[in-house]
């Protein structure tokens, strides 16, 4: 199990304090604000994870800046970051975003088409396809966010099965983190149980 920091809107400097208390992962949804804390804690030896919705003008950036990214939900954006990645930087490692409750306002790849934007993902070079991700829809129920989670690790398996260099299964953050455990989560995103409020407007 993985714990990665949700560290948007957050200081540099929690940033360091985290660090300090042992944590290495760190997960950010903007491009911009990254970038800042990335080149202040260059000094550190930290894992950046890119966990927002991505826009096409942003995989340049997202591309040379970050060691995994969460968010890829269509064709076009793997492309172009198996495009704009740099060789030298090693692989990107990339977990398909799987929108389970089909919200509208989320963004992800329906269920039903994950499957072949988990093969598209696989045979590009620059990229390692190493799993899915999921933010469903917000429920205080533990047996009721325990269903989407339980859609999402079936097919989880079914896909690991095929494509060998997958295993991370992306689920759980701040407010269902227990129901994702118990349903195989192998990372949680977790912002405000570490952080707190965040501490700055964006």
């Amino acid at each position: 199990m993985k714990l990665l920091a949700v560290s948007k809107q957050q200081h540099a400097e929690s940033l360091r304090c985290a660090h300090a208390a042992g944590l290495v992962d760190f997960g950010e949804n903007y491009l911009q604000e990254a970038e800042e804390k990335i080149a202040a804690l260059a000094d550190l030896p930290l894992i950046w994870h890119f966990i927002g919705p991505i826009q096409s003008n942003k995989t340049r950036g997202i591309a040379a800046h970050f060691d995994w990214v969460h968010s890829v939900d269509r064709e076009k954006i793997a492309r172009r970051l198996d495009e704009q990645r740099d060789p030298a930087l090693g692989r990107l490692n990339v977990c398909v975003q799987i929108n389970l409750s089909e919200e509208s306002t989320k963004s992800g790849t329906a269920l039903a088409d994950c499957r072949s934007l988990c093969a598209t993902v696989s045979t590009l070079p620059n990229l390692c396809l190493r799993g899915l991700m999921a933010i469903p829809a917000p429920l205080t129920d533990f047996d009721s966010q325990r269903q989407g989670f339980h859609q999402l690790a079936a097919e989880f398996t079914a896909l690991a099965a095929v494509h060998p260099t997958m295993d991370t299964l992306s689920m759980g953050m701040s407010n269902d983190y227990e129901a994702a455990i118990a349903e195989g989560s192998t990372l949680v995103r977790i912002g405000t149980a570490l952080f707190g409020a965040r501490s700055r407007s964006q």
